[in-house]
């Protein structure tokens, strides 16, 4: 996967915005202000997302060395993945979905209804 495709996936997705928060590198993707999403414009070989703490845990045993704590992150709630490794397509854009659903149910119901 390239980052045109991942890019192309999360802008599709009800509401998700897209910026540079951190630096000129660090690309965020977003729902309700709330980062979902992250990865590097000059190596887009990963991606982080934020998962459920035991889905986490299953997607590294499933995906040893593609599959990572997340770099930077909280390890507990974010996974690495590498989109260039085992994980398919699907089951990236599958992992991304949870990311951004798992932020957006996060959001309180004042916002998150508007996303409905």
């Amino acid at each position: 996967m390239n980052l045109d495709e991942i890019r192309t996936f999360c802008l599709s997705l009800n509401g998700v915005t897209e910026d540079l928060p951190f630096d000129e590198d660090t690309l965020a993707f977003r729902i309700g202000g709330k980062i979902f999403l992250l990865t590097s414009l000059s190596d887009p070989s990963s991606v982080n997302l934020k998962c459920d703490p035991e889905l986490a845990v299953q997607l590294r045993d499933q995906f040893p060395g593609d599959v990572l704590p997340g770099y930077h992150m909280n390890k507990k709630h974010w996974n690495t993945v590498k989109v260039t490794g085992k994980p398919d397509q699907t089951a990236i854009f599958s992992m991304i979905l949870q990311s951004y659903h798992l932020v957006l149910m996060s959001l309180p119901a004042s916002i998150r209804k508007n996303y409905a």
